[in-house]
């Protein structure tokens, strides 16, 4: 004979609600504590522990970057920006695309770790250096592909405020100025911003690393011995920060869109675009950490400890609002440029929806906004970690697209009409035509993997004190029979 749960949970309540808190405690990490060392112990295993497999993809990579990034560069640099899919009208092409979309997905780690500090969002805690290692290196990728744009890149240097005696400063006026300011600030400011919360882990890999490791860990660890006045120099280090970095986050994008708005082109010149462009940074930025976060906890040994459903259940709530903000702003910069735009504005609507790119801007709209509504309300869904996967690898494509229809197809359509026939005649040539830019982007992005997998086995990508500190505050208290958690302020 068969007796029910709801049976067995009259005859022994004790049992039920033991049962009920062993559910609670595998759910949540912050209630399933281990001891430091133990914790300690999963991740330094982690790191040092290597495949072949490992291996043979960074090896990969590395090709991948030195044929794609370096070699196809200084093919373009050797050349001539010939090479490039750059031509009238169309001056700006795939290497502000990638720019852009690189310092997007630079977003993700100010915003998942300080903003969620900000606002002590405690499932932030065992992702948030994988999180601030993607600013990091997005903002390199970024920084090359405007390298890249400039040519003549071995005249950089012009764009330092060094006096000469021909007495030329550098044009404030060019939104290229403005682009090397903002991304050179976020880059300092967030590599700082990520060292700090790293000096105990590096202490703590310092403890238990040997030979060339620890010598390099004790340098970097800056001798932290983990006394009371040095935990609290660092809290308070990094609620500064927190604080701090937040509107150069904001300032960032919002700076890379004054690039498009302050023009006066059809299609560019909107007020909305800084709000747009941040939200679309955030849109394709916390898509990519849900990507990062589950390739970790699915190649690196220990992290499923770390690393449970319930985090892609929070990153995958993320991703849907971040998508319905991203529609508002889109459909909200549409309709108004639709109702109230000039001819030439009207002209490049159409174009976007009817010209030779048209079912790029479908495809926008269709991974933006109709995947993560029709996937992401479901819970079981967000918590699968290969569909979440899918719906971020499709949003960071849509938000590729989006870029990609602001910045080439935009600028099909302009004030000059005899040259419009001419710009669809370029696109309709080059859009389908592998140039230069498109193996530099992949060589980006293979690069971009490549420091992301060397960096997996000399950092600790899980941040053990934040996550111990978590637990600490974290309890399970009952109020009657119901389990409820309970969370305490640590000073």
């Amino acid at each position: 004979m068969t007796v029910s749960a709801k049976a067995l949970a009259q005859v022994h309540p004790e049992a039920h609600e033991h049962d009920h808190e062993a559910e609670l405690r595998k759910e949540h990490l912050m209630l399933d504590p281990k001891p430091r060392g133990e914790m300690n112990a999963l991740v330094m295993e982690a790191m040092l522990t290597t495949s072949w497999k490992f291996w043979a993809v960074a090896g990969l990579m590395a090709l991948v970057t030195v044929v794609g990034l370096f070699g196809m560069w200084g093919y373009s640099i050797s050349e001539g920006m010939y090479t490039a899919s750059v031509n009238r009208p169309m001056y700006w092409s795939y290497f502000l695309v990638h720019t852009v979309f690189w310092i997007g997905i630079s977003h993700a780690g100010t915003f998942v770790s300080a903003l969620l500090r900000v606002f002590r969002a405690e499932f932030r805690r065992p992702f948030t250096r994988a999180a601030e290692l993607m600013t990091t290196f997005a903002l390199a990728q970024a920084g090359i592909h405007i390298f890249a744009h400039m040519g003549r890149v071995w005249l950089a240097y012009w764009m330092f405020p060094i006096p000469t005696q021909r007495l030329i400063w550098p044009n404030l006026h060019s939104p290229l100025m403005w682009d090397f300011l903002a991304i050179n600030t976020y880059l300092l400011s967030s590599t700082m911003y990520l060292f700090l919360p790293l000096i105990p882990d590096l202490a703590m890999a310092r403890d238990r690393s040997t030979g060339w490791r620890k010598s390099v860990y004790r340098v970097l660890a800056l001798g932290f011995r983990g006394t009371e006045s040095e935990w609290t120099h660092l809290r308070i280090a990094l609620n500064i920060f927190a604080f701090a970095i937040l509107p150069v986050m904001f300032s960032v994008h919002t700076i890379v869109s004054w690039d498009f708005a302050a023009a006066m082109r059809p299609g560019w010149s909107s007020t909305i675009f800084g709000p747009y462009f941040v939200v679309g940074a955030l849109q394709s930025g916390v898509s990519a950490v849900a990507m990062v976060v589950i390739t970790v906890r699915a190649t690196m040994k220990n992290m499923t400890y770390f690393v449970r459903p319930e985090h892609f259940d929070a990153l995958g709530k993320l991703m849907l609002i971040i998508s319905m903000a991203w529609a508002y702003f889109f459909f909200n910069d549409y309709m108004v440029q639709w109702y109230g735009g000039d001819s030439f504005t009207d002209s490049l609507l159409h174009f976007h929806e009817a010209g030779p790119g048209g079912w790029v801007w479908f495809l926008m709209l269709i991974t933006n906004i109709l995947v993560p509504w029709l996937v992401l309300w479901n819970k079981q869904w967000r918590r699968n970690p290969w569909i979440l996967f899918t719906v971020g690898l499709l949003a960071n494509v849509g938000m590729w697209a989006e870029r990609f229809i602001i910045v080439p197809v935009s600028l099909q359509i302009n004030r000059v009409p005899f040259m419009w026939g001419h710009g669809v005649k370029i696109f309709r040539e080059t859009f389908p035509y592998v140039s230069v830019e498109i193996p530099i982007f992949i060589g980006s992005v293979a690069f971009f993997v490549l420091l992301y997998m060397l960096a997996s086995k000399f950092i600790p990508l899980v941040p053990v004190w934040e996550v111990q500190e978590g637990q600490m505050a974290h309890s399970i208290r009952r109020y009657g029979k119901e389990p409820v958690i309970t969370v305490a302020e640590l000073e």
